[in-house]
C-alpha cells in the first residue's frame, strides 16, 4: 500500500490545524500525569496475538508507577481497541494524539495496521513504538521498531533450513495472510532462494484471507508438493487463522520429520488453543522464547504469572510470554530511559535519546537501540514445538544482530539512506 493512499485517506479540519500551529496537540507538560497510548486489537482476528501485548504494556505501566513513574509524575494508559479494522487504528491514533495527546503511544501488530497509522503520526509529530516482527522496507522518524527486521528472523529461518542440521530443504511453500507483511517478506525470500541457485518450479506460493480457517485444500497441495523432493513450509500466516491451519498439520499427519514448518508469527499464545503433541518439532524463529533459560526470563516470566492472576487475565492459569510481549516490554522501559535522558517528553527530544539506549532484555541479552536506524539490535532463535506447547532451542546467533532495515535482496535498496530523515520512507 502506496502512502499517498493513506495521506489521501487522512484530511485534517481547519480547527485541528490552527490547533497544531500553536503546538495543541504536543502533550500536556502541566497535567498531574503522563498519558501513554495503547493501541492494540482486544477484538477481531488480531486479538488472539495483540490482547497480551496491551496487558504487558499495562504490566510495565504498573511497574513503572510503583517505582516512582517518570520524571516525577505517574503514567496513565489510555487503551483504545482498533478491533482488527485497519482504518480505525488511523482513527484510534488520530484520537490519542488530538484528544488525549498522550506522549507515545504502544501498538499496532500487522503491518497494514502500522501503514495505515504511519501518516497520522507523521502529520502530529507523534510517537509509536511497533513491537512485532515485519517486512522492513520502511524508516520513520516517528516509529521506533522494537521487532525484528527480516534479517533478524526469516532469512536465518531459511538458512537453517537449507543447512544440514536444519534437514537441508530443496523445495519451499511460502505460505502467508494476505496482507503486505507476508507479501514483501516472501519477496525478500523468493530472492534470497534465487540467490542460493533454487529454482522458481521449487518455490510455491500460497496466501489466505485473514480469518481463513479452512487449510484441509491448502496442506493436501503441500504434501503433494513435497513429494518432488525435500520440502519446508515457511508461514507468515497471522491471527487466528493459525489455529485450523495447525490443527490440520496434525489430522493429515503432515509431521516435521517430513515436511518442517517454520513460523514467524507463531509463538506460545497462538499455540494454546491447539494440540501441540502432532506438531512437535515444526519451528518458530524469534528473538525471545519463554523457554530460555536465564536469570531475566526467571524474573520477567514470573513476573507475569503474577500480574496475570492478580488481574485474572484469560489464561492467567497457564500464563504465556512470547516475543512480541519482550519486544514491546523493552520498548516502554526504553522509551522511560530517554524520557529520564531527554528531562522531557517532547518528542523530538526523546527520538534523539532513544539513540543508543540499551536495556537488559528477558532473553538474558542486552538489546541496543541502534543509534541511527530506529531499529533494535537483536539476537535470533529458532526453536522446536515440544509437546507442552513450549520451544526447545536448537540455533541461536552468537549474539545481537543489527537490523537491515533494506533488504540487500530487493534491487535499488543499496542507495537507500539507512535513517530516517523525517519523512516517511517506503519501498516502492
Amino acid at each position: 500500500m502506496k502512502r499517498r493512499h493513506f495521506l489521501k485517506s487522512f484530511t485534517v479540519g481547519a480547527a485541528v490545524a490552527s490547533a497544531l500551529s500553536l503546538g495543541a496537540l504536543q502533550p500536556a507538560y502541566g497535567q498531574s500525569t503522563i498519558k501513554v497510548g495503547v493501541l492494540h486489537s482486544l477484538s477481531g482476528t488480531m486479538a488472539i496475538s495483540e490482547t497480551v501485548l496491551k496487558d504487558v504494556t499495562l504490566m510495565a505501566i504498573d511497574e513503572i508507577n510503583a517505582k516512582g513513574g517518570v520524571l516525577g509524575k505517574k503514567l496513565e494508559a489510555v487503551v483504545v481497541d482498533p478491533a482488527s479494522n485497519w482504518p480505525l487504528f488511523a482513527e484510534k491514533a488520530r484520537q490519542l494524539l488530538s484528544q488525549d495527546k498522550v506522549a507515545v503511544t504502544f501498538g499496532c501488530w500487522t503491518s497494514v495496521s502500522r501503514k495505515s497509522v504511519l501518516p497520522v503520526f507523521e502529520e502530529l509529530n507523534g510517537l509509536l513504538f511497533y513491537p512485532v516482527q515485519y517486512e522492513g522496507e520502511e524508516l520513520s522518524k516517528n516509529v521506533f521498531y522494537t521487532g525484528a527486521a527480516p534479517n533478524q528472523q526469516a532469512i536465518p529461518a531459511v538458512e537453517y533450513l537449507m543447512s544440514k542440521e536444519g534437514g537441508a530443504a530443496k523445495r519451499w511453500v511460502l505460505l502467508g495472510t494476505d496482507y503486505v507483511y507476508p507479501r514483501t517478506t516472501n519477496k525478500i525470500l523468493r530472492a534470497f532462494l534465487k540467490s542460493k541457485g533454487v529454482a522458481d518450479k521449487d518455490i510455491d506460493e500460497k496466501y489466505t484471507p485473514f480469518g481463513h480457517s479452512d487449510y484441509q485444500t491448502i496442506v493436501a497441495d503441500v504434501k503433494k508438493f513435497a513429494a518432488g523432493g525435500k520440502t519446508a513450509v515457511v508461514s507468515t500466516i497471522n491471527g487466528d487463522s493459525n489455529v485450523p491451519f495447525y490443527k490440520e498439520l496434525g489430522n493429515q499427519g503432515l509431521k516435521a520429520t517430513d515436511v518442517p514448518v517454520v513460523a514467524f508469527s507463531v509463538g506460545e499464545e497462538e499455540l494454546r488453543g491447539v494440540d501441540t503433541k502432532p506438531l512437535v518439532g515444526h519451528l518458530a524463529a524469534w528473538n525471545y522464547f519463554m523457554s530460555i533459560k536465564s536469570p531475566a526470563n526467571d524474573e520477567f516470566t514470573k513476573k507475569w504469572a503474577a500480574y496475570a492472576k492478580a488481574k485474572k487475565l484469560p489464561g492467567a492459569d497457564k500464563p504465556l510470554t512470547n516475543d512480541p510481549m519482550e519486544a514491546a516490554y523493552i520498548g516502554i522501559y526504553m522509551w522511560k530511559q530517554a524520557v529520564e535522558k531527554a528531562k522531557t517528553t517532547d518528542v523530538d527530544k526523546v527520538i534523539a535519546a532513544m539513540a543508543g539506549q540499551t536495556f537488559k532484555a528477558p532473553s538474558g541479552i542486552t538489546s541496543k537501540m541502534d543509534e541511527k536506524n530506529h531499529h533494535l539490535h537483536k539476537a535470533v532463535f529458532i526453536g522446536e514445538v515440544k509437546a507442552d506447547g513450549q520451544f526447545n532451542v536448537v540455533w541461536k546467533t552468537k549474539g545481537p544482530v543489527k537490523a537491515q532495515p533494506w533488504s540487500p535482496f530487493i534491487a535499488g535498496n543499496d542507495k537507500k539512506k539507512d535513517e530516517p530523515d523525517g519523512k516517511t520512507v517506503i519501498a516502492k
